[in-house]
């Protein structure tokens, strides 16, 4: 494979394993590491850590290999964007993965076919792997133009991201304005996002996050981002050794990964599929911004413990006859 693929890693090994293994299949003839150091509060890092760099290591076939490793701990806010910089100070386009995003052998195709489709589209700056939806959209294309660029599994050009900015310092440009809601078309979104940009250029991005940064780099720039219509990439990091996805109930940690045919159908337009977009803002982005309504049985169940015994027990009874 021609294309330069950039591998983000830490300290799980397990999953890098999983990852790793898939892009040793697509033998990239450039590969790109990205490591970030043991954290000094968590002397288990250390091991792990050079864990994860000994399976990265075994590189078997004819690959130009670069290793940016990190000595100290810079974060998951700095460490991703810092490396993904270093990656297009030496390339033009990349594939990128983190070590949790385990992708589909088609992944790879699909996002060259794509790189080299879109090149000079000043229009399209983000290839997605991934699409968040089940059971997928029903369509005869390979895939949909999107508002969010999903960054668990995905590839882009340097002439989109020489525009990012972990500080964010368009923001006061657009935080006063309708711009935001105008886009995303749901003021609880809005609401989030807004917050999102507003700590990101509060904190000169010194957080722990980078990817709301790179959305606002594509919206400020009027940027579209392409997903495929069959997720092609499974994140297998939610759990708690997570920093964000540790949410098990998430419906993203339960989306299998499909695989592509090829040749690639093309839509025939170039605008956002608002359907799609509308059912990622449901059923993914408003559950993270509204607090979880606990389920009838949650609330039986509670409702059991501040019962008398009898009525608990009946309560109890009901609920293992309901359940079977």
């Amino acid at each position: 494979m021609h294309t330069p693929v950039a591998l983000i890693i830490f300290n799980r090994p397990h999953h890098t394993a999983r990852v790793f293994a898939e892009i040793a299949k697509a033998r990239p003839e450039h590969l790109f590491l990205i490591a970030d150091g043991p954290r000094p509060d968590r002397p288990e890092d250390v091991q792990r850590c050079a864990a994860v760099r000994d399976i990265v290591a075994r590189v078997d076939w004819p690959c130009q290999v670069e290793r940016n490793f990190a000595e100290r701990n810079l974060g998951c806010g700095r460490r991703p964007g810092s490396g993904i910089s270093w990656v297009f100070q030496q390339v033009d386009e990349a594939i990128i993965l983190e070590d949790d995003c385990v992708p589909d052998p088609t992944f790879f195709q699909f996002c060259e076919d794509l790189l080299e489709k879109y090149r000079e589209d000043k229009r399209v700056m983000n290839i997605g792997g991934t699409n968040w939806q089940w059971p997928s959209p029903r369509s005869h294309h390979s895939y949909f133009f999107s508002i969010f660029n999903i960054t668990w599994g995905w590839a882009t050009w340097r002439r989109a991201w020489q525009y990012y900015d972990p500080a964010v310092r368009l923001w006061p440009a657009f935080r006063d304005t309708s711009w935001l809601l105008d886009l995303v078309q749901d003021v609880r979104v809005a609401q989030m996002f807004a917050h999102a940009f507003e700590r990101a250029y509060a904190a000169q991005g010194e957080l722990d996050y980078w990817d709301y940064q790179w959305t606002f780099t594509c919206w400020a720039h009027h940027g579209l981002s392409i997903l495929p219509t069959t997720a092609l990439v499974e994140n297998v990091g939610f759990g708690p050794e997570a920093t964000h996805t540790t949410w098990m109930g998430d419906v993203r940690a339960r989306l299998p990964k499909g695989t592509m045919d090829f040749p690639l159908r093309h839509p025939a337009t170039m605008v956002p599929d608002r359907a799609a977009d509308q059912y990622i803002i449901e059923r993914v982005i408003l559950p993270q911004v509204q607090p979880q309504q606990p389920s009838i049985l949650d609330r039986l169940r509670r409702l059991g413990g501040v019962l008398p015994d009898r009525v608990r027990a009946q309560v109890k009874a009901h609920l293992a006859a309901w359940l079977g």
